[in-house]
């Protein structure tokens, strides 16, 4: 039988492997050039984390707040650097989630 350390050293290297993490990593790089940018995504996603506390903890999120998400969202994908991390990110997040399902899945949680 493997031994499941070796597994879990065999799917990180697979996932640096991936085609969704490299993109990731080079849209990351592409973004992180620009300074003001860097700080416009660090601030997306601090309150993109703040949401998700707040929708986990049960609280309530005014549709105002997510129209700001919304909104801010679309400015920022007006940069091609800024468009091309996020959408890197959320393929690279969706990959992820989707190991964590099927990990989730055999140990029921």
């Amino acid at each position: 039988m493997a031994n499941p350390y070796d597994k879990a050293r065999e799917l990180s290297i697979s996932i640096k492997e991936s085609q969704e993490y490299r993109d990731y990593i080079a849209a990351k790089e592409r973004a992180s050039q620009n300074q003001e940018l860097v700080a416009a995504l660090n601030d997306y996603q601090e309150k993109q984390f703040e949401l998700q506390r707040k929708t986990l903890l049960g609280e309530g999120i005014g549709p105002d707040v997510m129209q700001q998400m919304q909104n801010l969202y679309q400015i920022l994908s007006r940069d091609p650097a800024a468009a091309a991390y996020l959408q890197a990110q959320i393929r690279f997040a969706m990959m992820v989630n989707e190991i964590y399902q099927a990990l989730g899945e055999v140990v029921k949680i």
